[in-house]
């Protein structure tokens, strides 16, 4: 963290000389020139942060096409759209990634073959942990809501035993 602290200052001080600027400019042209170049540097944070967040995960070449995709959400409608490009995506994948590690925790071997296929230990714990939420909300979409509305039987989930299972299963990076 410590090496990151003067990247976290200079964009501060980025954002607060904007401000400044605009709150203290003569003229309304000059207010309105400081603001937009406030809302575009904070585009531009916002897309350089999905790149940094999607690479981290592991998505690395998903990350640049998304990153891209997203710039040019961005120019043709705002920050929006790009906020729905980019929640779409979260709720598309993990969907995906959700429903495979449901039917890898129920014993179904083509999931079992999936993460085998396309994962490292390293790159399903990134993923586990970033689409945690997705598991549990698919979790009761898929078992709960049936269980209360037709009383079939309730499967139980513990996503941990998913995550010691899949350590011994794929491979370390």
């Amino acid at each position: 963290m410590k090496e990151y602290s003067s990247l976290f200052l200079t964009i501060i001080a980025i954002f607060l000389l904007l401000a400044a600027g605009a709150y203290f400019s003569a003229t309304f042209e000059e207010q309105r020139t400081f603001l937009e170049l406030f809302f575009i540097a904070g585009s531009l944070l916002f897309i350089f942060s999905v790149l940094v967040i999607f690479s981290a995960i592991g998505f690395k070449s998903f990350a640049l096409f998304l990153t891209l995709f997203a710039s040019i959400v961005l120019v043709i409608f705002g920050i929006e759209g790009t906020l729905l490009v980019v929640g779409m995506t979260y709720i598309f994948w993990g969907a995906i990634f959700a429903m495979e590690v449901l039917l890898f925790y129920n014993g179904v071997v083509s999931a079992q073959k999936w993460f085998e296929e396309r994962y490292t230990f390293k790159s399903f714990r990134n993923e586990y942990y970033a689409f945690y939420p997705m598991m549990f909300m698919l979790y009761i979409l898929l078992e709960w809501i049936p269980h209360f509305f037709y009383r079939e039987r309730l499967l139980k989930f513990s996503p941990h035993r998913v995550l010691e299972v899949m350590k011994e299963l794929l491979r370390p990076e």
